[in-house]
Formats: structure tokens, sequence, C-alpha cells
């Protein structure tokens, strides 16, 4: 068994929880006799304990097991694991038990008893209809068809009429789905290579590539899947060109899909969070604080509607933007050293990797966490978080997020007067931003400021904070410079510096006032 395989068992057996651990060990011995030794069982009670493939200890204690024999046991227990799982997940996942009543299906079919196998597929398929999984509704179509082809009824005319027009009606609602599934995950593959547009040359190529993609299909003749991932496409398409208002509206169509019909949340919990999430990134974006508080409540809410503990991959997102959601919080109230408190649970996610975490996450919580240490005025500890995300090995994705994370390191070097440093480093930022094509006005002000800072008087230092604070305030107006003000609020560091207070007071100080204007109206 080549050492991939090796490794994806041992996260699978790291992953069981114990009601799975018991469940395998009754699966396996249920037709054993009590006295018997099933190979696989030992493997796995002992990679269980050990966390680790050792073969030679595997070896000294498996007795009667050869060398040869230990890449077939590890693949026979790997799918043991699985069959072990599947079973006692069957009830809680409608897919699954859709898929085991086709299974059901075709063992009667194949022993002749036509009737009994059709009255599981109408069962089966009137439950695939109702949750609207139209991919393995046609399948069941498609098998009734085979089914009736053999099995001669009185019906036999009005059932095959039936089943044509199902089948029909099923091909058109997949085929309009699959187009806007295909059309959010190119733009989602977009957004992770490039982040927002930064000039009209790419806000134009954004708008054209939507365009050419865009399926004909009207949207109330979309089925409920097809419903949520065409506000999906919509939503990335808005929020990549800085149509922020107009991404909020369809980030809401998508969560209200869900909320008028919670059955489906069931269904598919994943993408109802992933619309929750989208919902709250862009009433930061407009910072829209008490709906932003409103809709972290309806996330709050969520394990009361959906069981954590029987899905690994929706507990792992549910986490994911519990911490990316709080944090975001604490920079709206200007709460900073508060926010820290969340830093510690965060990384001891990330560094036993119980939800499996992808690189990309790890780099946006890395850059959050810095944001949280650098407005809490510690900028040693911002440094280190984002030297997590600068010292990266070429990578691919958010090319935007590592802009602006050598941008902040350069004024946490600033703020902590190693001023040779900054000077040597601004070169080496120029010239990575250029090559990524992140070079936005917004930035060569910043550069240009830092560039001569060896050269400018203490005395003088105020005065060309609040000249570089008016620069920043003009450019902000400008449709593609939104962007790295909700990244990086530079303006306030300004304000923090012409004012001799910290970055936190400043933020704070604008929160408190906003919301006294909030309550007065």
């Amino acid at each position: 068994m080549p050492k991939q395989k090796t490794d994806d068992l041992l996260k699978l057996i790291a992953s069981l929880n114990r009601a799975e651990k018991r469940h395998f060990r009754l699966f396996v011995k249920r037709n054993q006799a009590a006295d018997a030794e099933i190979l696989f069982l030992q493997l796995f009670d002992i990679m269980e304990r050990t966390g680790e493939y050792d073969e030679e200890y595997l070896l000294k204690r498996i007795k009667g097991i050869k060398k040869s024999q230990l890449s077939n046991l590890k693949a026979h227990l790997y799918k043991q694991l699985l069959t072990s799982l599947r079973l006692l997940n069957r009830n809680k996942d409608d897919e699954i038990t859709l898929r085991e009543n086709l299974d059901y299906a075709r063992i009667l079919y194949n022993k002749g008893l036509y009737r009994q196998s059709l009255d599981v597929l109408d069962k089966a398929k009137k439950r695939a209809l109702e949750i609207e999984v139209h991919t393995t509704a046609l399948e069941i179509a498609q098998f009734e068809k085979l089914i009736e082809g053999q099995y001669i009824t009185r019906s036999i005319q009005g059932r095959a009429e039936e089943l044509s027009k199902t089948c029909t009606k099923l091909t058109r609602h997949i085929t309009a789905t699959n187009t806007w599934s295909n059309l959010a995950l190119k733009l989602y593959g977009l957004y992770l290579k490039v982040g927002l547009v930064s000039n009209e040359q790419d806000f134009v190529m954004v708008k054209s590539f939507f365009s050419s993609q865009k399926p004909d299909t009207k949207y109330k003749n979309l089925d409920f899947w097809g419903k949520v991932y065409c506000c999906q496409s919509f939503a990335w398409m808005h929020l990549m060109c800085h149509e922020t208002p107009l991404s909020y509206r369809y980030t809401q169509r998508w969560v209200e899909l869900f909320r008028n019909r919670p059955q489906m949340i069931e269904v598919n919990a994943a993408l109802y969070l992933k619309g929750i999430h989208n919902n709250l990134a862009t009433l930061f974006n407009m910072w829209q604080y008490q709906r932003f508080v409103d809709e972290l409540q309806q996330l709050d809410l969520f394990p009361h509607q959906f069981d954590l503990t029987n899905n690994v991959n929706v507990q792992g997102l549910y986490h994911l933007y519990q911490f990316d959601h709080q944090i975001r919080k604490h920079y709206m109230e200007g709460t900073f050293k508060e926010g820290l408190g969340l830093v510690p649970q965060i990384m001891e996610v990330i560094k036993d990797d119980r939800y499996n975490w992808d690189e990309h996450r790890k780099m946006i919580f890395h850059y959050r966490i810095a944001c949280l240490y650098f407005g809490s005025g510690d900028n040693d500890s911002a440094i280190d978080y984002l030297n997590e995300i600068i010292n990266q090995r070429s990578p691919n994705y958010r090319s935007d997020i590592q802009a602006y994370a050598r941008i902040l390191s350069l004024i946490c070097h600033f703020e902590m007067g190693n001023v040779q440093l900054v000077e040597y480093q601004v070169k080496s930022v120029y010239r990575y931003l250029a090559k990524v094509e992140h070079l936005q006005e917004t930035q060569q002000l910043i550069f240009r400021f830092l560039r001569r800072i060896p050269r400018i008087r203490e005395e003088q230092l105020k005065g060309e904070f609040i000249k570089l604070k008016e620069k920043l305030d003009g450019v902000k107006q400008k449709p593609f410079e939104k962007r790295p003000f909700t990244l990086l609020d530079i303006p306030s560091w300004l304000e923090a510096k012409i004012d001799g207070v910290t970055v936190q007071q400043v933020i704070r100080r604008k929160f408190l006032k906003s919301t006294e204007v909030t309550a007065k109206v």
C-alpha cells in the first residue's frame, strides 16, 4: 500500500469518534466466533492506539502475518471502515439512504422480483424529488424504465408516458443547475487567484466572462439548487467587481432560500453555512454593524438546527466561520485586545488539524490575527503571523492578501523603529506587487511615504501623516481603490499617528460615534 494510502488510512482512523470506533468493532465481530483473531481488527487497534504506522512493530505484534500481507490488510481495513461508517450514517444522510434503496432495488431486480423493486424505487424517487436531489431521481426514473420494459402491467402505456415526461423534466433541471454550479465554481476559482478587480480592464474582463458563461434559464424556472447556485454566481461576480450592495442582495436571497425551506439545511448544511458566511462578509464590507450582529446571531443558532456531532465537515465549517466573523466583529467594534482571546483557540485548531482546513483558510486566519495584533499595538507579534504568509513558497492563490501582508509588515517595522529595514524592504515589496499586478494608487502613495521616511525629520512627521491621510481620503472614493481599506485600515492608522493615540482607540471612537448616530435615527 503506497505511503499516500497509508497516510489516508491513518487520517481516517484519527477522524473516528468514540461511537464510530465502538460501532466498527461490533460490526467486525458480528459474525465472528468469540475467540477468533481478526487480523485487520488487530491492525486497527494498534494504529488507533499508537497513531502511527510502524511496520516492524506491527510484524512483532500481529502474530502469523507476513510483510507481504500488510499492503492488502491495510486496503481491506480501509474498505471495512468505510462500510461501517456507511451503515452507521445511513439514517443521518438522505443521499446515503437514497443510494442504499437503489442498491436494494437492484438486488430485487436481479432476483426477478420486479414489483418489489419498483415499490422500493417509487418511495426513493418521492423522497429524492422532495429534497430536489434530481440527479439521483433521474437515475431512479431510468431504472424504473428498464424494469417497466420487462415487467408488463395494465398501466404500462400511462407509466411509459409518465416516466418519459419525468426524465425529460429532470434532465432539464439538472442541465440548468449544472451550468449555474459550473459558473459559480469558475468565479470562485478566479476570486481565489486574483481577489477583487483592481482596474477597469479587470472589471470588464470579469463582466464579460460572466455574461459569456451565464445560462439563459430564467430564475423562476430553476429548481431549489439551481436558484442557490444562481445566487452564488451573481454574488461572486458583484463582489469581485466591488458592487457590494448587489452582492449582498444575492447572498441574502441565497440564505433566505434555505430559511424558507428548513429541511434543505439538513440536505446540504455546508452550502447554507457558506451563504451565511458570504452574507456576513458583505455586511462587514458595507460596515453595517447591526445587520452584521443580527446575522452573526443566526450563525450562533446553527447548532440548534443541525447536529454537528454527526458531520465533521459541517462542524469544521461552522467553527471556521464563527472564528472568522468573531474577529471581524472585533474589527468593527475596535476591540482588538479582546479579540486576541480567540487566537489560542484558532491556533490550536490549526495545529492539530482536526478539521483539515486548507492552506488558503490558514493564510486568511494568519492575516486576520496579524491585524488583531497590529490594532492592539503588538507589532512584533503581528510580524510573526505576517511572515507565515510572506514566507510561503510560491502560493498561487489570494495574491491580494499576500500583497497586503507585505504592506502591513512594512508598517509594523516602521512602528517598531526599524527604519533601515523598511528602506531596504520597500523596494523588494514594490517589485513583488508590480509582478502580481497589485500596485494600486493606495499602495503607491504608501510606498512613496515609506521610501521618504529616512529623510523626514521627526518634527515633520505629523505634517507628512496629515498630507498622506488627505490623499488617501481622496483615493478612497475611487471605484477600484476601496478594497485596501477593508483589508487594511490605513486611514485609521494615520489618524492614530496624528492624534498620538492607538489604532484601537481611533476605531473604537468611530464605532461609538456611529452607534450613537444609528440610535438617534
